[in-house]
């Protein structure tokens, strides 16, 4: 890379964090500082010489602000080819310097947007023009220029320039790379908002997907599975993404699948919840007056699957929940917080991940996403929940109220298990949970079987309609006296007349909760 007269580095940043380190050691390597505005008045501050940008093209900033770097002598000074004499000649002749370093982090955008009472005023004027403009010109030429995207990538920019006094192609490429990545997720992000407030299409004709790394994961799935996590920007209080891990070793793939199962879980209820999940399925749900005697609850239906679980609870974790813990091994418990003596019992457990959440049921932001061969399915959410006391009653006997009450507890349960799904449960407590089987009466008849209390007086939800009776026979045997369940199926008549036969109560929410 040829080497100019001058050697310019151009440093225009919002997040001004280690840029007067940045500069003085730029200087020390024998750099002339080009910046603009509220950077080059930090620099003066550190006693650093700084030329501004409006001095270096003869164009004052103007529209305040709105235009400082859009000219041709910073465009021009990024994209010319060093090893074109062409491109070189016309610099020359047009009294251009070509510019070697740029150093650009870009106006919050994604940060204001998602601010409680950020008007529509303020989040439009953070919307970068020039920065990007000049990361991409930079960037696009970066076998001549490096170009810095984040404080992040100071030291080893500084690292390179000490060592062999200029960057190596390899690191400007990689650069480069970083470079485009965030103008793509940053014009994803105006993209989202103006679409969102437009009222605009829930599914574009192109979808974007832009996401933050958080963290390398040890392996994914599998061990021979390579794995990362990314966070949605703008990712809001409650989900998962914006969870602290305060105690544990590193979260693995599937522990954070089965927290995020959990946390969705309990944000079904307001009374104090807890959920035991395993391989992404409850193992037991239960409500209850205190957190401790939710958990007890939800671990005691099935005691020996709660072995290395996933624990989520809706309340904070107290010394009367870890008391109940007792020596269950379990791979990780999420709340909104622990108290002070609780974590001292917990963090004995070496091995055990607690993590803190924000308050609120699970956040769920934008599209539910999911990957197939060559392709994307996005929907909606399943965010709904229709209530059975809200539902159809198509048998002779009407749930009591306190049947109303487990239907509804059952039916909220019912809508986070793997399809086919079918719960039984009574006094706010799951009893047994039929989870994927591929007929429904096996789920029925697998949730029995999973019991460890009798079923009698107890009701059953079922995501999706019964196909046969032989599901409502499999239950009222068991003991089941009132049912919850979308209908729409063409035997529903003999399925009611079934229920009508066993003296059962059934209710129909029009409402299907598949979850595959």
């Amino acid at each position: 890379m040829a080497t100019p007269d001058r050697r310019l580095a151009l440093l225009s940043v919002h997040d001004k964090a280690g840029i007067v380190d940045l500069a003085r050691t730029l200087v020390e390597c024998g750099f002339t500082l080009l910046s603009t505005g509220g950077t080059a008045r930090t620099l003066l501050e550190a006693r650093l010489s700084v030329t501004e940008v409006s001095e270096q093209t003869g164009f004052p900033e103007m529209l305040d602000g709105r235009v400082k770097t859009l000219h041709p002598k910073i465009h021009a000074a990024l994209l010319a080819r060093r090893d074109s004499p062409e491109h070189l000649a016309v610099l020359r002749e047009l009294g251009i310097e070509p510019i070697e370093l740029l150093v650009i982090n870009l106006y919050p955008f994604e940060t204001t947007a998602t601010r409680p009472g950020a008007t529509r005023e303020e989040i439009i004027e953070m919307i970068d023009i020039g920065g990007p403009a000049m990361l991409r010109s930079a960037a696009k030429n970066h076998r001549d220029v490096t170009v810095v995207t984040e404080s992040a990538d100071y030291p080893r920019l500084v690292a390179a320039l000490k060592e062999r006094g200029a960057t190596s192609p390899e690191l400007r490429a990689e650069l480069a790379v970083k470079a485009f990545a965030r103008t793509a997720a940053y014009d994803a992000a105006i993209r989202r908002y103006l679409a969102g407030t437009a009222g605009g299409e829930i599914f574009p004709r192109f979808l974007e997907l832009s996401f933050e790394k958080v963290s390398e994961l040890r392996y994914g799935e599998n061990p021979h599975q390579s794995a990362a996590f990314y966070r949605e920007p703008g990712a809001p209080e409650g989900s998962l993404a914006r969870a602290e891990q305060i105690h544990g070793k590193e979260l693995s793939f599937n522990n954070l699948l089965d927290l995020d199962s959990a946390w969705r879980l309990v944000g079904e209820f307001a009374a104090p919840a807890a959920a035991v999940i395993k391989h992404n399925n409850p193992c037991g749900v239960a409500v209850a007056m205190s957190p401790a005697e939710a958990f007890a609850l939800a671990r005691d239906t099935d005691p020996q699957s709660a072995f290395g679980g996933v624990v989520a609870l809706n309340r904070a974790v107290d010394a009367e929940t870890t008391l109940e813990i007792g020596n269950l091994f379990l791979e990780a418990i999420i709340a909104p917080s622990f108290e002070d003596d609780a974590l001292v019992t917990l963090k004995k457990k070496t091995h055990l991940r607690l993590l803190k959440i924000g308050p609120g049921a699970a956040a769920l932001a934008g599209l539910d996403l999911r990957r197939v061969s060559g392709g994307l399915l996005a929907q909606t959410w399943d965010r709904q929940t229709t209530a059975p006391s809200s539902g159809r009653v198509v048998t002779r006997r009407t749930p009591t109220p306190p049947e109303f009450e487990d239907l509804d507890f059952a039916w909220k349960v019912a809508k986070h298990v793997k399809s086919n799904a079918i719960v039984y449960a009574s006094g706010g407590r799951t009893l047994g949970i039929g989870a994927g089987q591929m007929s429904r009466v096996d789920s029925a008849k697998f949730g029995v079987q999973k019991s460890l209390t009798p079923l009698q007086g107890s009701v059953l939800a079922s995501d999706a309609f019964f196909p046969f009776r032989d599901g409502i026979d499999a239950a009222a045997e068991a003991g089941v006296a009132a049912v919850v369940q979308p209908g729409g199926s063409i035997r529903d008549s003999e399925v009611i007349a079934a229920a009508d036969e066993h003296g059962m109560a059934m209710v129909f929410t029009g409402e299907r909760h598949f979850r595959h």
